[in-house]
């Protein structure tokens, strides 16, 4: 029987053997009868050839040429060619891909498959060489793929553009500096916070991110309306709530340059406008404090002309202004309008919510013990800027226990500062300057402390502990509609 079984694996052996190759060899031979069909094709129809040289006629760089070469470089089919270069990226582990001299490239559009060749001419007499781009395509395809095909490259190497490019934190000068080189000078924008990082209700934040997409998507809808493609922000709360980081992850989502306006070194705000660009975040912070303590010499109405002009309107697209403001109650409501602001954040101080996911930001900490107390002690009416917490975590996160108990304790005395009662008419300026509560969307009543005392202060506190336990209402506050949807 062992005898039966061994003549069978002998037999066996070479099926399997020779199976095993046919696999093996299956996608050489597939390659090579694509290449082979490929080349009957080009035999048997007409092509016509497009040249995009790298100058053009004046000696000048020609901008097409520069997007082609990105285009053909993020192309798939790139690693198919006989010869790629290889080249390090801005991260160590990042690598480039780039087409070699006088190598061919395939691509399709449309149905129609088209080739590029990264032709290299050296010049006789040594000085350099003539670099472009022939584009080799089938007369029959050219009159129904051409001309999208072009706006295709256009498209797709301006988004790859977009996503590579480093961001820019563009701050003004003053009318007397710099003339040569424009009204603003600019240094990198390497701030770190993200969406995903700040400490923000996840409800809200979720809002945030499809308004924002939802935004970068209607170009067409806005023109179809014959309106400017620009949206206003104004993120108001106490100081230390995390207003400007939010400015730094809207922009690091968007990827958009940032234009930060001192307007205590402003002349003309219309001529500093038109020197902003599109994709971009233009920030005014600290409007109440700079109207009301008149620290600049610009009128409210020449703001007002800033946020909805006829200048704003002609001075480029894909805008988001972003106005920063302490409170908003003492600002004339016709600059908070709908058309001048579309949405209106609130940013308040930090609740128990806010607190546990600074908790996990600085500490990485999802869960604790002294969770609880913390928790109680919020809802007794206690509470801190976030800012104030996480400094606190920072200088105690060698130790997670030891951190907590340090903001246990800053809210302990927090809210025994909160009870001592005086002789006054307004809250401290870390909280709302409002002396009555506010209906609920209006979301200005938090936990500060109290510097003078007001006939109902007990009451008013009452209040407030019974609002402080109920549901928190919705700090994502539309004046005007969502024109995106």
């Amino acid at each position: 029987m062992w005898v039966v079984n061994i003549i069978f694996l002998l037999f066996l052996a070479p099926c399997l053997l020779f199976v095993l190759r046919f696999i093996l060899y299956r996608t050489a031979l597939i390659f090579v009868l694509r290449k082979w069909a490929n080349w009957v094709d080009d035999r048997i129809h007409v092509h016509q050839y497009l040249k995009v040289a790298e100058l053009n006629e004046n000696g000048q760089d020609n901008q097409f040429y520069h997007k082609v070469f990105i285009y053909i470089n993020s192309l798939p089919s790139l690693e198919d060619s006989n010869f790629t270069n290889l080249f390090s990226g801005k991260k160590s582990t990042d690598i480039i891909l780039s087409l070699d001299d006088n190598q061919v490239i395939q691509d399709e559009f449309l149905g129609a498959r088209v080739s590029w060749v990264n032709k290299v001419e050296r010049l006789v007499n040594g000085g350099g060489c003539n670099r472009s781009f022939l584009l080799r395509i089938k007369k029959k395809d050219k009159r129904r793929i051409l001309r999208p095909y072009l706006q295709h490259i256009h498209t797709v190497s301006d988004d790859i553009e977009q996503r590579r490019r480093e961001l820019k934190l563009f701050i003004n000068n003053k009318p007397s500096e710099n003339p040569i080189n424009g009204r603003w000078r600019s240094v990198p924008f390497t701030h770190p916070a993200t969406l995903d990082t700040i400490a923000m209700d996840v409800d809200l934040k979720n809002k945030v991110k499809s308004d924002l997409e939802n935004f970068i998507k209607s170009q067409n809808y806005y023109h179809k309306l014959g309106r400017a493609w620009k949206r206003n922000y104004l993120l108001y709360g106490p100081s230390g709530t995390g207003k400007s980081s939010f400015i730094g992850a809207m922009a690091n989502y968007l990827n958009y340059d940032v234009y930060d306006i001192d307007l205590s070194r402003v002349s003309d705000l219309k001529l500093l406008l038109l020197q902003t660009t599109s994709k971009s975040l233009i920030v005014i912070e600290d409007v109440d404090r700079l109207i009301n303590e008149k620290l600049t010499t610009t009128t409210t109405s020449v703001l007002l002309n800033f946020m909805d002009g006829i200048v704003n309107s002609c001075c480029g697209d894909e805008k988001i202004m972003v106005f920063t403001m302490n409170s908003k109650e003492l600002i004339d409501p016709v600059m908070l309008r709908p058309g001048r602001i579309d949405v209106h954040i609130h940013f308040p101080l930090c609740d128990f919510n806010s607190f546990k996911c600074l908790a996990n930001s600085y500490l990485g900490v999802k869960e604790h013990k002294l969770f609880p107390q913390v928790e109680e002690i919020f809802h007794s009416g206690a509470t801190m800027s976030p800012a104030a917490i996480g400094e606190l975590m920072m200088v105690n996160r060698s130790s997670p226990s030891r951190a907590l108990k340090s903001v246990i304790t800053a809210l302990q005395s927090n809210g025994a500062d909160a009870k001592i009662v005086g002789k006054g008419k307004r809250l401290s300026d870390n909280a709302s300057s409002s002396p009555l509560p506010l209906p609920p969307q209006a979301e200005e009543i938090d936990g500060g402390n109290w510097k003078d005392s007001v006939p109902v202060a007990k009451e008013f506190r009452k209040l407030f502990l019974r609002l402080k336990s109920c549901k928190s209402p919705s700090l994502f506050d539309h004046d005007s509609e969502m024109i995106e949807r």
